[in-house]
């Protein structure tokens, strides 16, 4: 199974059409966004396919997930703790023998390994968690590994190039990733094949 996560960079990143490409070159089983606005609902229209949006409480953007086929089940939200600025969730994505959570976590590197361990435990034994962690340096997170690409998918004012996006998965089998080319973003997609 191929798994696309990518922060879109609200509105001002990634557009419809750069978006679109992306699904359409790759041919993903599941693209997930962060960051994703109202824009990006014309994704179906565009290129067919299931789509669930979760906007952040409070703000214009939000958690996105795209599926060629439709969801075995309604993707939904569960609420995580607050960051200094933002209220913060997690889209919850389930599929046929797993769930997967498409976060943006907090700044803080405290604040987000508590996010991740509260995503944790509300997803089955079988779990990916993917996206903007927001994360520098190991998840600790206990059961899960960390299979996302180790090169920098971030570029901070072109200054300081970090490693933000990742994929950390448990009990699932083997898994390979790649850093993706787009444009459009101040982050690049990450891509995961996972074997279910």
């Amino acid at each position: 199974m191929k798994i696309i996560s990518w922060n879109l960079l609200h509105s001002v990143g990634a557009t419809l059409g750069q978006i679109a490409l992306l699904a359409e070159q790759e041919k993903p089983d599941l693209l997930l966004m962060q960051e994703a606005t109202e824009a990006v609902d014309g994704l179906p229209a565009r290129i067919g396919g299931h789509y669930a949006r979760n906007p952040l409480p409070g703000r214009l953007h939000g958690l996105a997930a795209w599926c060629p086929l439709p969801f075995p089940r309604a993707p939904h939200q569960i609420a995580l703790q607050s960051g200094i600025f933002v209220q913060r969730i997690s889209q919850i994505v389930p599929l046929e023998s797993f769930s997967v959570a498409n976060v943006h976590l907090s700044h803080g590197q405290l604040m987000n390994r508590r996010q991740l361990r509260r995503i944790a435990g509300h997803l089955p034994p079988r779990a990916m968690i993917i996206g903007d962690c927001n994360m520098v340096g190991p998840a600790l997170l206990p059961g899960f590994r960390d299979v996302g690409e180790r090169g920098p998918t971030h570029d901070m004012g072109k200054v300081v190039p970090l490693r933000l996006d990742r994929c950390l998965i448990r009990n699932l089998g083997r898994a390979r990733a790649e850093i993706l080319a787009a444009s459009g973003s101040d982050h690049r997609p990450i891509a995961v094949w996972v074997d279910i």
